[in-house]
Parts: C-alpha cells; structure tokens; sequence
C-alpha cells in the first residue's frame, strides 16, 4: 500500500530499490520474457487492488490460469521474495524513525523502557517497589517449534545481511566508491537469496527445530539481553541520580519447549531430551569462549600503571598462562585461566571441543556460579582501581549472561498430556501399592496418595518390573531429567547437598557428601528436597546442564 507521508520516504526508496535489484536478478537469471511476465502479473495486481480493476482482475486470471509449471514457480518465488524484502525495509525504516525521535528529543514511544518506567513514575510507583518486583518477579518467554516452521536459516542469513547493507547505506556518510561497494553487495546478496531454495523439501526432525531454535540465540537473546539488562540499570540510576542503584536480579530468563514438547509427538525420547540439553548448553559454551577471548584482547591493562585486587592477582596465578610476556598482564592471565576452565567444563559437559583450544589444561568448573565468581573478581578488580568505565563494556555484558544463561543457555519444559501421567501413575500404584486404586480416586485423594509416597524412602518403580512402553517411556525421560537438574538444582544446593550426591539421592536416600550444619540439621528435608522436591520441581521444567 502506498503510503504519501513524508517521513515514510526513505522506506518507499529502500523498497523501491530491494524491488529493483530483484528484477534485474530475474531478468539476469530467468530472461527477459521471465521478467516480462512478472512485471504484467505485478501491473495487473496493482491496478485490481488499487482502481478495483474489472477488466484487470479479468487479465490477471488469464496470465495466471495459462502459465506453465515453471512460470509458476518463477512468480510465486519473485513476489514471495519481493515481500520478504518489503518487510524487511520496513523493519529498517521502523528502527530509523525510532532513532530520530531519540535524536531529536522526543517523548519516549510506547514499547519502550523509558516509556514504561514513565508510566510507573506518574502512576507514582516508587523506587522500592520497582526493586521489589525486580527482586521477586520472573519473567521467561518461551520458544516453540511447530512442524509447519518452513523458513530456512540460509534464508534468514541473507535477509540479515540485507538489513545490515541498508543500515549501512543509510546511517552513514559514504563516498562514491564505499556506495557503490554497499550497493554490489546488495546485489550480490539478493542474488544469493534468488538462487536459494525457498522452503524445506522435507519435515523437520525434532533436532533440527533444536538447532533451529538455537540459532535465533546468536542475534536475539545472547547478546541482546544482556544489553537490555544494562539499558535498564543505566535508565534508573538516570532517575535515581543520588541514589545507589544495584545490579538488577536475573528477572528476564529464556525457556523452550523445542526438545522437551512431548505432547502428541512421539519422537521426542529420552535421547531426544539428553543431546537437546547437550546443544544448548554446548552454544552457551561456544558464546562464552567466544566472549572470554575477545574480552582477553580488550584488558591489556598493565601492573605498571594500575593497581590490582588481591583476589584478581590469585586468579592471574591461578592461571596455566606462564608466558614471560605477560608477566605485569594479570588480568590476561586471569581471562586464559578462566577460558581454560570454560574449555575443560564444555568438554566435561557436553564433549564439545572449542575450535580456539586453550593455552594449557585447566580443571573444569563444578557451577557456572564458580565462573561467576571469577568474572566478578575482575569486575571489582577494575573498579577499585578507576577502570570502572572499561567494566562497564563487554565483562558487564558477559557477567549478565551468565547470570542469565548459566551452563544451560534455557529451560526446557517437559510437557506431556495429563492422561498420558493419570496412566503412567495408575500403573505405577498398581505394582507398588495394588490397595491404591489410582485411576478410580478423585482428585483430593489423589493428591492425599502422591504426597503419602512422596514422603516414603522408597522409590514408586522399580527396574526389576516390566512396565508398559508408555511407562517406560515416560520413566526414561525422568530418569534423563533429575542427573541434569542436579546440577544446579537450586533447592538442592539450598539444603547443602553436593551434586555427587543429589546423582546417587534416589537410590540411598541423599547421604549427603558435605556434612553441613544445614544438611545434618534438616536429614529428612534433605531427602525430600532430593526426591520429591527436585522431581516435583525440576523436572516438568529442567534446567539444562548449569551446574
């Protein structure tokens, strides 16, 4: 639809040229006569839909009812692309107007932070309640896979590059030879994008909506929530000028049923669920290592001229790098100590292999609260020694994502449909408790059964029983969740139990290895912390491997 407001100008010229390049590239690569045809069925359309064209209508039926099989698919491909380009400019003239309203000092748009926070201001919401809710509140949106999810990610690749030319194109002052260089760009990618197939030829596999998923990590929530963390804390310490503003709680979190989903879809198994984990939480490994490296390029700083904690030069020591020439670097001695730590984790973890090996073998880290630790060494490090600015960069980013994505980059929700758990459950009663007529209880003795056997040392199955294949089924993927929920199951650690010990609690009743005053204290919490709070907890919502 055409649209006559002046400030939608630049986005009807970045169309017009995306619609441009797309036709010499058809003309290029189909013929003339193959452009000629879509150019007829686009002059056609447009006098339809914008004159209601009688007579127009009548020939875009005829060129459409006369074309052969490859004319078909030849406009199908022009005009899908044409829209893919169209909705692309328009997410970049979106961008560019926000952009100028900030610029030029205008009110804060709707959808915005500062737009929120002023909302909460006039409504007159207070600082405390605003940490309150930070403290307290949870939010995590959740990714879904569907298999009618056609898109490739070659497509989306080329799409990305696109808008990242018109940025380019529009954001700054070009000479003639740098215009024309972004301009071959374009065309060259419009080109890839032509000679790209379109849509998958067959259904995805449950891995690859996985590794679909993961990819939208790599440009969205990787890098993007961090930042948004730090908009946030900068936007309040704005208002709140004279008043210490701490580092936000992790409120904003990232989940997924890709993996996990097993309602209705036979294909996601046990297997399915333990190598979906190992994926995600081998990418949160690929970014941190990608992270620590260029992070270790940035902080050259020399004890020559600064100062430094004492807990940064233990870590620097700490640290398998003994090269002579980094000797007054500690803190790059301390960022390939903690690289290499990051490497032996992934490795332990998940069998992934860095493709940067580290400088020397470290030991891995048992909790991504340990590699936390360690980054916040560096960060106060720098603070006391006026290099606060220089830790507000890429460490504050980093530091944010590991809050937020542990070793396990997302939950994964274990969904199942509730007849399917009523079956399981009933069968499971019948062979340990034949006086317990599950399936026939209502729902208040239900609930009075499940908690008299969640109290019990004794497990409700047993591996000496022959139980069904949906129950078996279904006890394989509990069976697959708790190991890896141990590892960093937070009621778990709250009790004091190791996770060597939380990965034998089903089967000894949680001897805890740490012999803690809270853990000896509270035995029996203990035990149920690790049978039933965990299973109960953890896993219809598993936390992927973060230790």
């Amino acid at each position: 639809m055409e649209i006559d407001d002046e400030p939608d100008r630049p986005m009807r010229d970045d169309i017009r040229l995306l619609g441009r390049v797309l036709g010499d590239t058809v003309r290029e690569q189909q013929g003339e006569a193959a452009f000629a045809l879509v150019e007829r069925v686009r002059q056609s359309s447009i006098a339809f839909r914008r004159d209601d064209d009688v007579a127009a209508r009548g020939e875009l039926e005829r060129i459409l009812d006369g074309l052969a099989r490859e004319q078909t698919m030849t406009v199908v491909r022009a005009f899908s692309y044409f829209s893919h380009l169209a909705n692309l400019a328009e997410d970049v003239h979106n961008g560019r107007r926000r952009r100028q309203a900030e610029i030029v000092g205008e009110p804060a748009a709707d959808g915005t932070l500062a737009c929120a926070l002023d909302r909460l201001a006039a409504a007159g919401v207070g600082r405390d309640a605003l940490e309150d809710f930070f403290r307290n509140g949870l939010m995590a949106p959740v990714l879904t896979a569907h298999p009618t999810e056609v898109q490739r990610k070659s497509v989306r690749d080329l799409e990305m590059k696109l808008e990242r030319l018109l940025h380019a194109r529009d954001r700054l002052r070009l000479t003639p030879d740098e215009r024309q260089a972004i301009d071959e760009s374009l065309r060259r990618a419009v080109l890839a994008l032509w000679q790209t197939r379109m849509l998958r030829l067959e259904k995805l596999g449950v891995l690859d909506e996985v590794a679909n998923g993961i990819s939208f990590f790599e440009h969205t929530f990787l890098p993007e929530l961090p930042r948004l963390y730090g908009i946030l804390e900068d936007e309040l310490a704005r208002r709140h000028p004279h008043t210490a503003v701490p580092e936000l709680p992790s409120f904003l979190r990232v989940g997924s049923w890709i993996g996990g989903d097993r309602d209705g879809n036979p294909f996601v198994t046990a297997d399915v669920l333990s190598r979906t984990l190992r994926m995600q939480s081998a990418r949160a490994f690929e970014f941190y290592l990608d992270q620590l490296h260029a992070l270790g390029a940035e902080l050259s700083l020399t004890t020559l001229v600064t100062g430094t904690s004492p807990e940064l030069l233990a870590l620097a020591e700490r640290s398998p790098d003994t090269s002579p020439h980094r000797t007054d670097e500690p803190y790059r001695r301390a960022l390939t100590g903690i690289y290499a730590r990051i490497a032996a984790t992934a490795r332990a973890l998940d069998q992934h292999e860095p493709l940067r090996h580290a400088i020397a073998a470290a030991p891995p880290y048992e909790r991504a609260a340990e590699f936390a630790a360690d980054l916040q060494a560096i960060h106060e490090s720098l603070v006391a020694h006026g290099s606060a600015l220089i830790a507000r960069g890429r460490l504050r980013r980093l530091r944010r994502a590991v809050a937020v994505f542990g070793f396990h980059l997302a939950a994964v929700d274990l969904r199942q449909n509730s007849e399917v758990h009523e079956r399981v459950v009933a069968e499971l009663f019948s062979v340990a408790r034949p006086d317990v007529s599950y399936a026939q209880l209502d729902e208040a003795a239900r609930v009075r059964a499940l908690v008299e056997e969640l109290a019990t040392p004794r497990l409700l199955s047993s591996p000496f029983v022959e139980y069904s294949t949906e129950t078996r089924d279904e006890l394989e993927i509990s069976a697959t969740a708790p190991p890896t929920c141990s590892r960093s199951c937070c009621c778990c650690a709250k009790w004091g139990c190791s996770a060597r010990s939380m990965r034998t609690a089903r089967a000894t009743s949680c001897r805890c290895s740490r012999r803690s005053p809270t853990c000896a204290t509270r035995r029996a919490r203990c035990r149920t912390c690790c049978r039933s709070r965990c299973t109960r907890a953890c896993s219809p919502r598993v936390v992927g491997p973060r230790r």
